[in-house]
Order: structure tokens, then sequence, then C-alpha cells
């Protein structure tokens, strides 16, 4: 049986408008209390390197790309058929050597896609300590 047929019940609803109103109310109160001071100079005490020079550098491997896409593997022309060819000829070039470190010379022009052929042969042959060579501005 059901008792309640003639009943409707009306849905609950939720004013939120003094929710808002406090809110407000709030904000405005935290906007005028707040202070705003500004930090001019941030005092940083950086730790210096105290480390000598080494005695003599590391054995390097200099891989040089052009704007036009050849590769000079110690100042000797190398073509680039596929990674695995490049890889054979940085490991002959590094005499099977695994601590030498390769430096990529590569130019403003050179695509990138010919920067990452380099690093995945050197990759493949094993070679892992890569550097990328940077030059100094003109004004220094």
């Amino acid at each position: 049986m059901n008792f309640r047929r003639g009943l409707r019940r009306d849905e609950p609803e939720i004013n939120f408008i003094p929710l808002i109103d406090l809110l407000l109310v709030i904000l405005i109160f935290l906007m005028v209390t707040t202070t705003y001071s500004k930090f001019t100079e941030l005092q940083v005490n950086l730790p210096s390197a105290g480390a000598d020079k080494p005695d003599q550098r590391p054995r390097e491997l200099v891989v040089a790309i052009s704007n036009d896409g050849r590769y000079l593997v110690d100042n000797r022309v190398v073509a680039f058929g596929s990674a695995q060819a490049f890889a054979g000829e940085l490991q002959r070039a590094a005499g099977g050597a695994r601590d030498i470190t390769v430096v990529i010379h590569a130019d403003a022009g050179a695509t990138h896609q010919s920067v990452v052929n380099v690093l995945e042969a050197a990759r493949q042959a094993g070679l892992a300590r890569v550097t990328f060579a940077a030059q100094a501005p003109a004004g220094r």
C-alpha cells in the first residue's frame, strides 16, 4: 500500500547568494589587509669551484657536420650511408678506445637530422661520451 500517493514533495533548493556575498566580503577584506612588498634584490651565495685543471685533456674524436650534409671525422670526409656504417667509421677512428669523447662541430645551417645521425652512430659504436662544440661570441 502506498499511503503517500497524494503528497507531492518539492525538490530541495540551495540558495548560493548568501555564500557569494560572504565570499565577496572575505575577498575585499583580504585585499585591503594584504601588504605588498617588492624584493628588489635576492642575496645568493653561489659555490665556487676549487678544482685544478686536468693535466691532460681526454682523447677527442672530432666529427664536423657542414651545412650541405657532409661529415668529417678527424678532418677526413666520410659518407653517411647508414648509422651502422658510420658507427664502424667512428670505431675505426677511435682505435677501439671506449673512453674517447666525441666532439660534434655542427654548422649553424646543418639539419637536426644530421646531428641525430651522428648521435645514433656514436651510440651504436659504444661511444658514450658525446659533447657539442660551441662558438664564442665575436666580442669576447
